[in-house]
């Protein structure tokens, strides 16, 4: 039976990792875009109806809005909190009035205005994760084979007790974990494990196990494993400096992940049920809640990894869309059309709005109530 988390802990795990990272994302924009002497109008968290808030002495409107599922800093000259640019708008604002609109800054300072908020959340994770490294240490396991899962794919393509690991499908590895990480994304995939067998390199073909579990909250997942086991993890102490190092490969390492399961999905090699939305967000965020408070602040750097690769990909409407114009107007050493931009970020956020509600339907048929 899986265990169940009460709906009130979906709510204040959500709020508390959204409202944080949103937050933080926006404040990212803001404040690069104060150092260069661009207004901001209104910062909200949320979207939709206004809340509460307050203006402050700059003329910021600060405000909590009705829906919690993202944030937004509308700057001077945004058309709408998406910052679409409205060319006509723009070009007939008169010379006095452009100081301190946003699409009047120079090329380069609007883009790192639009990559600081991605910016922002990569180094929450990157410091999220070097505390843990600097608190608990660097985990260590040599990849060495001390026995077998039942079923064990990797004993039956004759792997034995006492082989060392050093490659998986041509990646060098040093460590289990790295075993681990090398076929996890993989079920069901032919590929050579090296291994050192009494001082000579053996090449052992394989097909990894597809495997299908089902964690005590009932969330299914599918992964890839070799079935061998090895010696209890350690940790090794490093310093500060070595966390950060440690930390900036972590997040390396998850977002290559991210880039590989999205494009198992778009090739069907996983399915698009494994996509997930807000409600997913929420059930996950109380689930790692009940765990305590390192499981739930992991959990928080993983989801800000998450926002950043988002809000980088080429849509428009997003950071990465809006960096993606940006470099073609490096390019062609003008803006984009007027035409050529509306019809861009009516198919971005058209774009937008339908994975947001296909991912929310696949939230919703997860549902336990839905079995």
């Amino acid at each position: 039976m899986a265990e169940q988390i009460p709906v009130w802990m979906w709510i204040a795990g959500f709020l508390a990792v959204l409202g944080p990272l949103v937050t933080l994302h926006e404040l990212g924009h803001y404040l690069v875009g104060r150092m260069f002497g661009v207004k901001a109008e209104a910062f909200s968290i949320g979207f939709g109806k206004e809340l509460t808030g307050w203006t402050d002495s700059r003329g910021t409107r600060w405000k909590i809005s009705a829906l919690p599922l993202g944030g937004y800093v509308q700057f001077k000259g945004d058309m709408d909190p998406a910052s679409i640019p409205d060319r006509k708008a723009l070009d007939a604002m008169p010379e006095e009035e452009r100081d301190g609109s946003f699409h009047h800054a120079k090329l380069w300072q609007r883009a790192l205005i639009v990559f600081a908020g991605p910016a922002t959340n990569i180094l929450i994770a990157v410091a999220i994760f070097a505390a843990f490294f600097a608190l608990l240490g660097k985990p260590m396991a040599e990849p060495v084979v001390t026995g077998f899962s039942e079923n064990s794919v990797a004993e039956a393509a004759g792997v034995e007790v006492g082989d060392r690991i050093v490659a998986v499908d041509g990646n060098p590895v040093d460590d289990f974990m790295q075993v681990r990480d090398a076929v996890a994304l993989y079920p069901g995939k032919a590929m050579d494990v090296v291994v050192e067998r009494d001082g000579a390199r053996q090449t052992v073909p394989l097909v990894t196990e597809d495997y299908l579990f089902t964690d005590r909250y009932g969330n299914e997942g599918r992964i890839g494993l070799l079935g061998v086991m090895g010696d209890q993890v350690g940790y090794e102490k490093v310093g500060a400096v070595a966390a950060v190092g440690l930390a900036a490969e972590a997040n390396v390492r998850l977002v290559g992940s991210m880039i590989e399961g999205l494009r198992q999905i778009i090739f069907g090699e996983r399915s698009v049920q494994e996509l997930g939305g807000p409600l997913k967000i929420a059930k996950f965020s109380g689930e790692r809640l009940s765990e305590g408070w390192l499981s739930f602040i992991e959990f928080s750097a993983l989801i800000s990894i998450n926002l950043a690769f988002i809000n980088l990909l080429p849509i428009p409407a997003l950071d990465g869309g809006h960096l993606a114009f940006y470099a073609a107007e490096a390019v062609r050493r003008k803006p984009v059309g007027p035409r050529g931009t509306e019809i861009a970020y009516r198919t971005g956020i058209a774009l937008v709005v339908a994975l947001m509600v296909f991912v929310t339907i696949n939230d919703v048929i997860s549902l336990p109530i839905f079995g």
